[in-house]
């Protein structure tokens, strides 16, 4: 049974358990030909001299340097035979001379006198023995990396084997009743609810690949516990390293734990880590088992905290507690950004947070993206990574986070959008990508993006907003938001697209207009506040004389089109407000209500960034236009 000491512990605290628990494997024998991407176990000493001969640098003849003195074009020197020999370009130079003639600086006779037209140098276009490594040389030194630069010339100076960190043999297995192979689960037109593919195991490959560490994996196993136990019994000798993937929470099926308990030694169990926290590790007598959490984003984070971790140990006996984090996550180099919002975190747990960047101003902020453990889609998308620490609770607007960033960021050439959701609108980054430039999309609805605009803290928004005082779109809000500013603002409109409601396929609560959202029988996904969609969707359910209190599902939001549609699609609603497009990929039926217009604005100030330009040059692309025809919904203006 695990020590109570050693649950709900500290990364920290579980790295000196870890050290205390693992060592090092013996450095392995390796040839030469199968060390590229190895690591050196130890100094390699050059067994010969490269060259192990004098060579000739070129074709030519080789000859006595003294006897060319005063040689010219217009007065060569002649060597009769036997005082010269021919010579190929790496072809060995006899002792009795001292340099090699260019045969373009020759004239052979018929009589076999050479002439020599350059005066010469002893040691002239000769490659000396040892000239690139003498016999005895260290010529790599423990640590390095094999390249193909090294290996080639560990081969030239005489090395056929080398002494090479360990390669830790490693186990993923993942589990669970739930889970479908992933090339099962791409087939799967529609995969039942309940069940997820295998992409885990994706991941988990990746993240070995990155690290130049070898993986084995089988299939998934059934949550069975005397499966998983018979499993791991005739495999903790074969490998160093077994992860057992899910199963490790509390469940009546999550049997992980126990397993490993009841086979090994337990070293820890829980974390202090959001996401992570489930995470826990056992000596099982032959391998190091360690549970990883089935949710992807704590999956990897496990494989950054504690798999990179013991890997190292296991290869080299230890690790830097500095950089080991930022070599698992194969970070691009580090850096401080300012945030464009608060975020608060849990109190005494290590967090990640996964960030998205841009310069604004001349500053570089960001702000952080879904921080749910089975947020896959964010991890992907992030520029960089932090790690809160246990006494974090709260992180103000403007607070400085330090990060390790995951890609190369064209700070210059990129820019930041905040404001209305649109999938046709998004389609534009591509085109924006084409023309050397990045554009970042955040959706904060239109009046969240105006907000934005005013207070510096993105390059553009869009909006389409309704004044139900007046019926104009936009201009009333873009005057109250900006007061004497909004003379600086520029405005285009993009498009037009229809609005509607969105219901399934066949309309079963024959929903037809607003008027029916205040039916008893009708549910309703709405958008968040300020979203230009939910503020026409109160302007007609005014016009109805319907209280938003008396329809259904009101105060449930999506931040998204396709958030809201998707919820109508898995029956989760009725209904929802939103756009054709939208309701034509999700093949759900529409009932138009409005036509409205997309309108970008921006700060004329701005005019001249580089991705703004790029963004309004896209505007007019037809590939784009054409993209946008495809989806249906739209319309451009004139």
């Amino acid at each position: 049974m695990v020590e109570k000491d050693r649950m709900h512990i500290p990364l920290k605290r579980a790295w000196e358990i870890l050290r205390q628990n693992l060592a090092p494997l013996p450095p392995e024998e390796t040839p030469i030909e199968e060390a590229l991407g190895r690591t050196l176990a130890g100094d390699v000493i050059s067994k010969r001299n490269v060259p192990h001969y004098n060579a000739s640098a070129m074709d030519g003849y080789c000859l006595s340097s003294a006897a060319t003195a005063g040689a010219t074009p217009s007065s060569p020197v002649h060597f009769p035979p036997g005082e010269y020999q021919w010579v190929n370009t790496g072809g060995d130079v006899h002792p009795r001379f001292d340099c090699v003639a260019m045969v373009e600086d020759t004239s052979p006779a018929e009589n076999g006198v050479l002439s020599v037209a350059s005066t010469l140098v002893a040691g002239e276009n000769i490659r000396p023995l040892g000239e690139d490594v003498f016999l005895g040389q260290v010529i790599a030194r423990e640590g390095d990396r094999i390249n193909p630069a090294l290996n080639s010339l560990l081969g030239a100076a005489g090395v056929g084997i080398i002494r090479t960190l360990p390669l830790p043999r490693t186990l993923y297995v993942p589990t669970g009743d739930e889970v479908i192979p992933l090339d099962e689960w791409i087939k799967t037109g529609s995969p039942p609810a309940g069940m997820v593919g295998d992409s885990n195991s994706l991941l988990v490959k990746g993240y070995f690949d990155l690290w130049g560490l070898p993986l084995d994996r089988v299939p998934r196993l059934p949550d069975d516990r005397e499966v998983l136990k018979t499993f791991l019994k005739e495999n903790r000798d074969k490998y160093d390293l077994i992860l057992i993937g899910a199963g490790s929470a509390k469940g009546e099926k999550d049997y992980a734990f126990p397993v490993m308990e009841e086979l090994g030694v337990p070293l820890f169990r829980w974390l202090l880590m959001k996401p992570g926290r489930p995470a826990s590790a056992a000596d099982l007598g032959g391998a190091l088992a360690v549970n990883l959490p089935g949710f992807p984003m704590s999956n990897a984070v496990i494989l950054w905290s504690l798999v990179y971790p013991a890997l190292q140990l296991l290869q080299k006996g230890d690790f830097d507690e500095e950089k080991v984090l930022s070599e698992a996550i194969g970070a691009k180099g580090e850096g401080e950004v300012s945030l464009l919002s608060s975020y608060s975190s849990s109190f005494g747990r290590e967090e990640w947070v996964r960030l998205k960047c841009a310069e604004i101003g001349g500053e570089k902020k960001a702000y952080p993206l879904s921080s749910g453990a089975s947020a896959l889609w964010s991890l992907s998308e992030t520029d960089g990574l932090a790690l809160l620490p246990l006494e974090t609770a709260e992180r103000a607007k403007g607070a400085p986070v330090k990060l390790w960033f995951l890609r190369d960021i064209n700070w210059e050439d990129r820019i930041l959008f905040q404001g209305s959701n649109d999938p046709g609108f998004e389609r534009i980054a591509t085109f924006v990508k084409k023309r050397g430039a990045e554009v970042v999309m955040r959706s904060v609805g239109s009046l969240g993006g105006l907000a934005a605009l005013s207070r510096g803290e993105c390059h553009a928004a869009a909006c389409h907003l309704l004044d139900p005082e007046t019926g104009a779109y936009n201009t009333p809000y873009i005057e109250r938001l900006f007061g004497d500013e909004a003379a600086q603002i520029a405005r285009r409109v993009v498009f037009y697209r229809r609005q509607g409601i969105m219901v399934r396929k066949g309309n079963p609560k024959g929903i037809r207009s607003v008027a029916d959202l205040g039916r008893e029988d009708v549910s309703i996904v709405n958008r968040q506040p300020g979203a230009g969609t939910r503020v026409l969707l109160d302007y007609l359910l005014r016009e109805e004389g319907i209280a938003p209190e008396n329809v259904r599902g009101y105060e449930f939001c999506s931040a998204t089109h396709f958030d809201a549609g998707n919820r109508v699609l898995r029956g989760l609603a009725d209904a929802a407000a939103g756009i054709k497009s939208a309701a034509d990929a999700l093949g759900l039926d529409f009932i138009p209500l409005a036509e409205e217009p997309y309108e970008l604005v921006y700060n004329k100030k701005d005019g001249d960034h580089p991705g703004l330009r790029s963004l309004l040059d896209a505007l007019g692309d037809p590939g784009w236009k054409s993209l946008v025809d495809e989806m249906g919904g739209y319309r451009w203006e004139g």
